[in-house]
């Protein structure tokens, strides 16, 4: 389903000040189905629908969510250590193989949103091995679980919101899986954000984040609305490094994407 960018905009702003309201959270399985029905009337006044309600109810506990949010230990490495963790090199290789596949493609991303392919190849390999692994988590369970957890709730449930108004949408199912925290796709959206920002990069008239050109359009346009500055620099102290930022949180993230990327823009 294609989605209008502003529109969507809109509609993340409203979901945030929706779920600034007073729904419980807890740190264990503990309450949470009581949870989720609070949670329905919740989301029932952000707009969501019969559908993402069903989607909802139907949720699950996450463990493996929970337990993969709490072990979150490359990001406390080293630069020099977590570029071996994650493969560097062999991202850089294969992102330039790609880039050399597929010039044409990459090229018309970088006309129309001013993103290099260097950049958007190096977070497709860093976060899904360039579609090889997108996951084997249930999405809605994974941010029901989320939000549920006191830990980030705040964070997450306009996302959870996010992923119900996509299942009322069509463009989700309550089976589809992604990875741990409920990203979707070959550069792993949260949900929240595949609302924003989805863009019907094939255009068969609807989002498609397990599509290659829906993603990588999709991850263009994430960028470009964060303040991304064509033709200027991105590596380290360069003004389109601050929107590396907005993809990761994770210095050592950021510095990471930024040096494979301009190994493969060379």
């Amino acid at each position: 389903m294609f989605f209008r960018i502003a529109a969507a905009v809109s509609l993340i702003a409203t979901l945030q000040a929706t779920s600034a309201s007073a729904a419980p959270c807890g740190s264990t399985s503990a309450g949470f189905e009581d949870w989720k029905s609070v949670m329905a009337g919740e989301a029932k006044a952000a707009g969501v629908g019969k559908a993402g309600i069903k989607a909802l109810m139907g949720a699950s506990y996450s463990k493996a969510t929970i337990a993969a949010d709490r072990n979150q230990k490359s990001f406390k490495y080293t630069l020099d250590k977590f570029m071996e963790v994650r493969g560097a090199k062999a991202i850089a290789a294969q992102g330039r193989k790609r880039l050399a596949k597929n010039p044409d493609f990459y090229a018309s991303l970088e006309r129309q949103y001013g993103v290099p392919a260097g950049i958007l190849l190096a977070i497709h390999g860093m976060e899904t091995g360039f579609g090889n692994f997108m996951g084997d988590t249930n999405v809605v369970s994974a941010i029901a679980t989320l939000a549920w957890d006191c830990r980030r709730s705040g964070f997450f449930t306009p996302h959870l919101l996010g992923a119900l108004k996509l299942v009322d949408q069509g463009s989700i199912s309550t089976a589809t899986v992604g990875a741990k925290h409920g990203e979707l796709g070959h550069t792993q959206f949260l949900p929240g954000n595949a609302l924003a920002y989805g863009v019907d990069g094939d255009g068969d008239g609807r989002v498609d984040l397990t599509d290659l050109a829906d993603s990588m359009a999709t991850t263009a346009n994430f960028l470009r609305q964060k303040g991304w500055k064509p033709g200027k620099g991105y590596a380290e102290g360069e003004p389109n490094f601050a929107v590396i930022k907005e993809w990761n949180a994770a210095t050592v993230y950021q510095k990471a994407i930024a040096l494979i990327a301009a190994q493969i823009d060379r």
